[in-house]
């Protein structure tokens, strides 16, 4: 291993004290970690090196495109130092001085001058003259002492290598310098300010922010879905196993969230698909799909654990289908039906009731067709009395029927021949008015109110019937 040499910097361009240096090698550029630090866009960041060799100082070349002039003279490859000597880095002279304590660099910074650059690929590279330096001492003087060029060797051209690849790697990081996509070179010197500047937060933060608020909130929506619910779930809807029989449901809901709440597809679409049974299918009629009528405004949910999905619905009936209500459904106001009354669907000699389907007619299992010679009208009236008349019980209030205890046609038409369309709109109510819960004894609609699903069933595909209770034996 070399012995160590001494390097004294002056610098008359900074306001600072002399630096000692012991090295046997010296880096000249604007690289930070370059023991001999010429900060300019026009220097490049390992420009040129000083070297020991038996005792001898060297200079070498270490960026052809920019080379370093030794008293005017580009320098290729690398030449002796001699005292005297004068260097010009970019706008950087530095003297040279070598006495028997070791080398001394003063260094000085030119001002007002333009760069001069120099073709290395050109042929007349060595002849190629840059603008007049001064050359300090004698030039025939320094010629007498300085040593001969050293012969290229391989061992030098790994040597400096090895250097600048040490120095490269001893850049710290500087909120001077861009973050990324940093240029190299000379270039990096001459950038443009941008935001890459402001130190972005580590990605990681974010990542463990994610994880560590995603986790929990997971956890809780798993063990603790009623964290995230406006209010607790229908005790029905929150059941583990099912309770009505025949079921209504496809398995039961358990309290989750994701049942009726999922990335894909409709709320109403989910609805649709658990409601689906052999006893009971989810539909919903015709003119309520127009009025944009979903599950969900007859059916609320997160009303709490004793709130009744089916109490509601009924309910809805009469506060949507009222004078009050002034909301419009596709454009269309609802208002109270039968002008407040149970209502009878005849109006002016004519049947103002729609008539079932054929679908719909083949569910009463009445094993009566429509005739060819009948019209709506005649198949409406046909319809209306086969649906009552010995199906029906009696009620209270009704005393007339068949010996079955049903109804038949005197249970509403005081006179048949004329007949008599009084008193029918006068016996509707007493059938269809309020609800009670068959199971639970509970009243669903008050006696006074009127059961519309009895006339008007929303779910034709309920077998259960909504009102299986006034049906005979």
């Amino acid at each position: 291993m070399e012995q160590p040499h001494k390097f004294t910097i002056v610098r008359t361009d900074l306001v600072q004290d002399a630096i000692t240096i012991l090295t046997d090698s010296l880096l000249i550029g604007r690289l930070r970690e370059c023991e001999l630090l010429l900060n300019h866009p026009w220097v490049s960041r390992v420009q040129a090196g000083i070297r020991v060799v038996d005792g001898r100082y060297y200079i070498f070349g270490l960026r052809p495109s920019n080379p370093v002039t030794l008293n005017g003279k580009p320098i290729v490859g690398n030449e002796g130092l001699a005292a005297g000597d004068r260097l010009a880095v970019g706008p950087f002279l530095v003297d040279v001085d070598i006495n028997d304590e070791g080398m001394v660099l003063e260094v000085a910074l030119q001002i007002g001058v333009e760069q001069y650059k120099l073709d290395a690929s050109s042929p007349d590279f060595e002849t190629m003259k840059p603008p007049p330096v001064q050359t300090g001492a004698d030039p025939k003087k320094r010629a007498a002492i300085r040593p001969a060029r050293l012969p290229s060797s391989k061992a030098l051209d790994v040597f400096w290598d090895k250097r600048m690849r040490e120095a490269g790697k001893m850049v710290r990081p500087s909120p001077l310098f861009p973050l990324s996509q940093r240029r190299t070179g000379k270039a990096q010197s001459i950038w443009t300010s941008t935001t890459d500047l402001a130190r972005r937060w580590p990605v990681s933060f974010f990542i463990w922010g994610a994880i560590i608020g995603a986790v929990p909130a997971l956890a809780t929506a798993y063990w603790y879905a009623n964290a995230y619910a406006p209010a607790p779930l229908s005790r029905s809807h929150a059941e583990k196993q099912l309770t009505i029989s025949p079921p209504i449901a496809a398995r039961a809901n358990a309290n989750s969230c994701t049942t009726c709440h999922t990335l894909r597809g409709s709320m109403e679409a989910q609805c649709a698909n658990c409601h689906s049974t052999d006893a009971f299918v989810a539909t919903i009629i015709k003119p309520h799909i127009e009025a944009g009528i979903s599950c969900a405004n007859c059916h609320p949910e997160h009303r709490g654990a004793e709130f009744r999905a089916d109490e509601a619905a009924l309910r809805a009936c009469t506060e949507c289908h009222n004078d009050a209500n002034k909301q419009t459904y596709k454009g269309r106001s609802v208002n109270t039906p039968h002008l407040g009354t149970f209502g009878y669907p005849v109006a002016n000699g004519k049947w103002i009731w729609p008539g079932l389907n054929d679908e719909e007619w083949a569910r009463k299992k009445i094993p009566v067709k429509r005739l060819q010679t009948e019209d709506d009208q005649t198949w409406r009236s046909h319809q209306f009395h086969l649906i009552h008349q010995s199906r029906v019980r009696l009620v209270p209030g009704i005393t007339s029927g068949n010996a079955q205890g049903q109804l038949s046609c005197s249970s509403c038409h005081r006179s048949l021949d004329p007949p008599d369309l009084v008193t029918p709109r006068t016996t509707c109510g007493l059938c269809h008015n309020g609800r009670v819960d068959e199971k639970s004894g509970r009243v669903l609609i008050v006696a006074d109110k009127a059961n519309c699903t009895s006339c008007h069933v929303q779910h034709a595909k309920d077998q259960r019937h909504w009102g299986a209770s006034l049906l005979g034996d």
